[in-house]
């Protein structure tokens, strides 16, 4: 008898793990997203547009369904989207990009209900990625997306495979010795496992997680075991005299390194030294959703 209940708890788990596998197997994304353990990951590092909720709402529901195309947003005439911080257009911490207010603040568009700035992520192809936005802004536009801000683990999961950082020939590679930004997916060979492109260089990313902030107190993955030499900013360093940061200001994670960073750019690459309310020309995003 207790062998037959042995079988019986056996033969229950092989049934509930075929049952589970069967039930990953029907989880399925977005065409702009890839599925990564049960989440969507956009393929793209993402492109900020205005585009009116009111007057354009089948663009806006292209947009929350994955399928919207750089040629969808760029025609309508009147009703056409506007890319907002495109990477080539902001320069430093004082400038939110082309098409942003100055203050880098958004507004409800009149007669949205609900109130909406109208503000989307879109992750394609053949664009420049938005940059010089704060932590709040990427969570908002991620989020009126009906998509959130990838969190660290996934943001990992998703980067297996991306070289690290292997050579930049300034055309295939990932975008690590350049003073310029790439356009999303330009470069071919700096794709995941997964096909995620730009995981590592051109635009760093923030993700959802949050630590104590550090400044200049860093090491790279060789000296913890891990291949390379990405750059790991991660003990709660308070700064200089130059650069004062209290030891214990919160600080959104920013992952894989940007255009300039050479061989600290890459996979395991972790910078903690900006608060959620800076804004650059070397920071982006990615955003993700739940997969069903």
């Amino acid at each position: 008898m207790k062998g037959f209940r042995w079988y019986m708890i056996v033969g229950c788990t092989a049934v509930c793990l075929a049952t589970a596998a069967s039930a990953a197997l029907r989880l399925q994304c977005p065409p702009d997203s890839v599925l990564v353990g049960d989440a969507c990951i956009d393929k793209h590092e993402e492109s900020v547009w205005l585009i009116d909720p009111v007057n354009n709402p089948a663009l806006v529901n292209k947009v929350r369904h994955g399928t919207a195309t750089l040629t969808d947003l760029h025609t309508g005439g009147a009703l056409a989207a506007i890319q907002l911080g495109a990477a080539a257009s902001c320069n430093g911490p004082n400038d939110y990009g082309a098409n942003f207010p100055p203050s880098g603040n958004w507004w409800p568009i009149p007669g949205s209900n609900p109130p909406s700035p109208g503000v989307y992520a879109v992750s394609i192809p053949g664009v420049q990625p938005s940059a010089c936005l704060t932590w709040f802004q990427a969570t908002q536009a991620c989020a009126l997306s009906g998509k959130r801000l990838a969190t660290n683990q996934e943001w990992q999961q998703a980067a297996a495979g991306t070289p690290d950082p292997g050579t930049d020939n300034g055309t295939t590679d990932c975008n690590v010795d350049s003073p310029l930004f790439s356009n999303t997916g330009s470069r071919s060979n700096c794709k995941s496992s997964w096909g995620v492109f730009d995981m590592v260089g051109n635009l760093q990313e923030w993700v959802a997680d949050w630590t104590e902030v550090d400044f200049l107190d860093c090491t790279h993955s060789g000296a913890l075991g891990l291949p390379g030499s990405d750059y790991i900013c991660f003990r709660g360093y308070q700064g200089t005299n130059d650069f004062p940061r209290p030891l214990t200001a919160p600080a959104p994670l920013v992952r894989g390194g940007e255009s300039g960073d050479g061989t600290g750019a890459g996979v395991f690459a972790v910078w903690t030294g900006m608060f959620p309310s800076d804004h650059q020309d070397g920071t982006g995003f990615r955003c993700a959703r739940s997969a069903r």
